[in-house]
């Protein structure tokens, strides 16, 4: 079940391969995006010393944080993942020039994990390729459903 989702990175990127990570969050962060109060626009993942990290993700406190916790909404998170993963993720984005998008925030046996991706940014006539076969989608689903409340 999906918590929250980074739409634009599907329109700034084709992605290629998507993988499950683990995420180290506080408590006060974990309540926070049970309530939906997360953010992935303009959400990028860094390597550092073999290490992934969320970067620019905002989880905006809730209002009934506890008074001792100094709440910081755009702090870096560390992502968690197999060494043999982060290894074969460094390698594509070294040498093939891939980049690494958050996709999803989602709940898997009750825990938060983010879904990131391998991307390839567009240029932007793939863009608009993308936006055209989208609204090319959109017109033909409703001329079939005006077709089939006529008949």
């Amino acid at each position: 079940m999906s918590i929250t989702s980074n739409k634009k990175a599907f329109h700034d990127y084709f992605i290629e391969e998507r993988i499950e990570a683990g995420i180290v969050l506080e408590g006060w962060e974990v309540k926070a995006i049970r309530e939906g109060r997360a953010n992935l626009k303009d959400t990028y993942v860094i390597i550092r010393n073999g290490e992934l990290f969320l970067l620019g993700g905002n989880i905006s406190p809730l209002l009934s944080a506890s008074t001792h916790v100094k709440p910081d909404a755009m702090r870096t998170r560390k992502l968690l993942l197999k060494a043999e993963e982060i290894s074969k993720l460094i390698g594509k984005v070294e040498q093939k020039g891939f980049t690494l998008i958050p996709l999803d925030f989602h709940y898997t046996r009750g825990r938060i994990k983010c879904e990131i991706a391998l991307g390839k940014g567009k240029q932007d006539h793939d863009k608009r390729d993308s936006l055209k076969d989208k609204e090319w989608q959109r017109e033909k689903q409703r001329v079939i459903s005006d077709f089939n409340r006529r008949s």
